[in-house]
C-alpha cells in the first residue's frame, strides 16, 4: 500500500509515541525523514535517530524520544503545515519566527532542509513542512 504523506505519518508516530510515553519508535525510512530527524535532533526535540537495516528492503528509521526530568515530552506541539492537498510556500522575507523564536519550522529549500532561522539567515524560501515547539 502506498502512503500519500510519509512526513505526516512520521509526525503522527512521534506524537502517538509521546502520548504513550514510549522511549523510541520505528518508521519506514526515507532520505527526507532522515533529514527531518536530523533537524529535530539538532534542535533538541529528540535524543537520537538511526537507520536500522534488518535485511529487508526499505529499512527502518528508529527515533529515540526525549523527555524532561519531570517526564514531560520535549515536543509540546508538532504540526504538519504543508500537505499534499494544500502546499504552503513562503519567501525568505515572509518566514516568521515560530512562537517568537521558541519553536522551529522545518523548511524545504533549494539548499536542502533548513530551520526557519537558517532559511532567513541564508535568504532562501521554500515549502514549510512542519512546525515544532
Amino acid at each position: 500500500m502506498t502512503m500519500t504523506d510519509p512526513i505526516a505519518d512520521l509526525l503522527t508516530r512521534i506524537r502517538n509515541a509521546h502520548t504513550a510515553k514510549h522511549d523510541r519508535l520505528d518508521s519506514p525510512t526515507s532520505g527526507l525523514k532522515l533529514e527531518v530527524c536530523r533537524i529535530l535532533k539538532e534542535q533538541g526535540f529528540i535524543s537520537d535517530f538511526e537507520s536500522v537495516d534488518n535485511g529487508a528492503p526499505g529499512g527502518r528509521l528508529r527515533v529515540f524520544l526525549r523527555y524532561g526530568a519531570d517526564g514531560a515530552p520535549a515536543i509540546q506541539h508538532l504540526q504538519r503545515v504543508s500537505r499534499p492537498g494544500r502546499r504552503v510556500y513562503r519567501g525568505a522575507g515572509e518566514l516568521k519566527p515560530v512562537l517568537n523564536g521558541l519553536g522551529v519550522a522545518i523548511v524545504s529549500t533549494s539548499k536542502g532542509l533548513l530551520t526557519d532561522q537558517q532559511a532567513r539567515d541564508q535568504r532562501v524560501g521554500g515549502e514549510i513542512l512542519c512546525e515544532v515547539w
